[in-house]
């Protein structure tokens, strides 16, 4: 995930430098290929409607889910409230043992929903193979390392990340600025050896 964000970030620089550049050509041939990367930017009808301010933030119960832990789940998005400014967790389903603490080794599986478009970008479920990271080691977004801290092995929750703790200002499949809408697994969770 963190792999992600900096590949993203070099990819929309190079972008930028490339639109630049072909912006400041005179003939029109340079700046046909431009217009074509652009073209998919244009906002669809949903995302216009998702912009516009419903009035006040969702909850972490404004979001719907399906399935229990283990499998797949499904995630829907309302359209009547505005995407969250700040870390949401919920925790779906308990889990046992200890809380995961920040230095420890676990093993997740993720479905991420992106709320601009309200739909799945990515799943670990769908590739069967989780995803395993150090826990606020900086592996993974800041969104995962403050919002899967005490997640208990057989544990599922809900992380709704706002752009600041996800992927800013985009790339790579993400938009700028992209409200990030995670349902977690907890697969392992070492037990705590203290």
């Amino acid at each position: 995930m963190q792999r992600i964000g900096k590949i993203a970030s070099v990819g929309a620089a190079a972008l930028a430098v490339a639109f630049s550049l072909t912006a400041c050509g005179g003939d029109d041939t340079a700046a046909q290929p431009s217009a074509t990367p652009s073209a998919p930017a244009a906002p669809s009808s949903s995302a216009a409607q998702a912009a516009q301010p419903k009035g006040r933030e969702c909850t972490a119960d404004d979001i719907k889910t399906t399935g229990t832990f283990g499998q797949p789940p499904t995630i829907t998005i309302p359209d009547d409230c505005d995407p969250p400014k700040k870390l949401i967790t919920k925790d779906l389903v308990e889990g046992t043992g200890n809380g995961a603490k920040a230095g420890q080794q676990v093993s997740m599986n993720y479905s991420l929903v992106t709320w601009s478009d309200k739909k799945k970008l990515d799943s670990s479920f769908d590739r069967g193979q989780t995803f395993d990271l150090q826990l606020g080691a900086g592996e993974v977004i800041p969104g995962w390392d403050q919002g899967l801290v005490g997640i208990k092995q057989g544990g599922r929750r809900l992380l709704i990340i706002p752009p600041d703790l996800g992927y800013g200002q985009g790339g790579n499949g993400i938009a700028p600025n992209e409200t990030l809408v995670f349902v977690t697994d907890a697969v392992t969770v070492p037990a705590d050896k203290s």
